[in-house]
C-alpha cells in the first residue's frame, strides 16, 4: 500500500464499511451546506441537517461527546435559521445580512462561556477528559455554537468564527483519525473566507432598509 495513502487513511482499515460511507455522505452534504451559506441561499440548512443528523449518529459511536453536541445543536439551530432566513420583515424583503449590534456580541460572549462550562462539565460527568484533544473539543464547540448562532441570524461575523474553528478543527481531526473530515474541514476553511467576502461585499452593496 502506498505509504502517503495509509497515513492519510490507513485508520479507516478498522471501520465498518457503513461508517465509513455514512462519514463520506455526511462530509458531502457538509460542503454543499457551506456552499449554500457562502451564496447567501437558504438551502444550507436542509442540506446541513442531513449532515448533522449523520455526524450525531457517528459521533455518538465513536465517543466524541463535545463534537457530538456541536452537531447535535447544529441540527436546532438549523431549523431556527431556516424559519430566521426565510421570516419576511416587510412584505418583500426577508430578513438581510447585517452585522452585530452590541447586545448580541454579549449574547455571543455568554453562548461561548456557558458552552465551554456545559461541555467540561460533561467530560467531566463521562470521564472522558483525559487527553488534551477533549480541551480543544471544548473550545472548538464553544467557537462553533457562537458561529451558527450568528449565521441562523445572518450576521457576517459569523464567518470569522467558521474560519477559527475551522483551522482548528482541521489538525484535530487528522489526530483523531477521521481523515474526510479533516479534509472537510480543511475545504470549510477556504470556503468560509471566500464567504465571509462575498457576504461582506453584498451588505456593502446593499443599501439600508427603511
Amino acid at each position: 500500500m502506498n505509504p502517503i495513502f495509509e497515513f492519510l487513511f490507513g485508520q479507516y482499515a478498522e471501520y465498518s464499511d457503513l461508517h465509513i460511507a455514512l462519514e463520506i455522505t455526511a462530509v458531502i452534504f457538509g460542503i454543499l451546506s457551506v456552499l449554500f451559506a457562502w451564496h447567501n441561499k437558504v438551502w444550507v440548512y436542509p442540506t446541513g441537517m442531513i449532515s448533522t443528523a449523520i455526524y450525531v449518529y457517528l459521533l455518538l459511536q465513536w465517543s466524541l461527546l463535545g463534537d457530538m453536541m456541536i452537531n447535535a445543536y447544529y441540527f436546532i439551530m438549523s431549523i431556527y435559521g431556516w424559519y430566521i432566513w426565510t421570516r419576511k420583515i416587510d412584505e418583500t424583503h426577508v430578513t438581510p445580512i447585517s452585522r452585530t449590534t452590541i447586545e448580541e456580541k454579549n449574547i455571543g460572549l455568554i453562548i461561548f462561556v456557558m458552552t465551554v462550562a456545559f461541555v467540561y462539565g460533561v467530560y467531566i460527568v463521562f470521564d472522558k477528559l483525559n487527553d488534551w484533544t477533549a480541551h480543544v473539543d471544548t473550545l472548538t464547540t464553544a467557537i462553533f455554537f457562537v458561529g451558527m448562532w450568528l449565521m441562523a441570524r445572518r450576521k457576517i461575523e459569523n464567518w470569522i468564527f467558521w474560519i477559527i474553528g475551522d483551522i482548528i478543527s482541521v489538525p484535530l481531526y487528522f489526530y483523531k483519525g477521521f481523515t474526510f473530515t479533516s479534509l472537510q474541514y480543511a475545504l470549510f476553511t477556504i470556503i468560509a473566507i471566500f464567504g465571509y467576502i462575498a457576504w461582506k461585499k453584498s451588505l456593502d452593496n446593499t443599501p439600508a432598509i427603511v
